[in-house]
């Protein structure tokens, strides 16, 4: 996390939002002193005002072998980004930076059994398939009889209820409304940065 508490945020909406559309995050885990990623596509539950993460890994990658040790997870997911140029802001003594969108949700994870597994993994190929329509759909029971259930063995699946769950909105709000207006320009010229300047003008007053 950015430690300047002008660019925290906390809004849940807000983050839910964010991490759905940037979805494929990085799981970091720590064993015997060693910190540890993968990266994984995650889903993200909501129920009752609570968030709830699930996702699923290699049963032989590091990572999961330090989760099931009961290493506390922490899930990044990592928004749109742009570099800014000091000559945007149209102000002397400036120098560069970057502007940027992530959510950060840490806490300890519990391992799924094979239905939850299961469950994990139907959900996930729904979600990526409905957009491809009008393809008929994908599902585990287009396999051959046994073959899935074979090759579930070859993963781990986990839910993780964040106990911190909180991102960085970095979009130059410890700059002048006239200096962002600059920056807006600069990015908008650029195709790599126009993400990130339509982010900036939702935050432009």
């Amino acid at each position: 996390m950015h430690p300047a508490r002008p660019f925290l945020e906390t809004d849940v909406a807000t983050l839910v939002a964010r991490a759905r559309a940037h979805a494929f995050a990085l799981v970091c885990a720590t064993l015997d002193g060693r910190v540890m990623a993968a990266h994984a596509p995650i889903l993200i539950d909501e129920a009752d005002g609570k968030v709830a993460l699930r996702f699923h890994l290699s049963a032989n990658n590091a990572v999961t072998a330090a989760l099931q040790s009961g290493s506390r997870a922490l899930v990044v997911f990592t928004g749109p980004d742009a570099y800014i140029s000091p000559d945007w802001y149209g102000m002397d003594d400036q120098v560069p930076t970057w502007n940027y969108l992530s959510v950060e949700a840490e806490g300890p994870v519990t391992l799924l059994d094979d239905a939850g597994a299961t469950q994990v993994l139907d959900d996930l190929s729904h979600q990526q398939e409905a957009p491809l329509a009008p393809k008929p759909e994908w599902t585990r029971h287009k396999m051959t009889p046994g073959r899935f259930e074979a090759m579930l063995r070859g993963i781990r699946a986990f839910t993780l209820v964040p106990e911190r769950f909180e991102g960085t909105t970095k979009l130059g709000q410890n700059k002048p409304a006239e200096a962002r207006v600059g920056v807006i320009a600069g990015l908008s010229a650029r195709e790599d940065g126009i993400a990130i300047a339509e982010e900036m003008r939702k935050h432009t007053s």
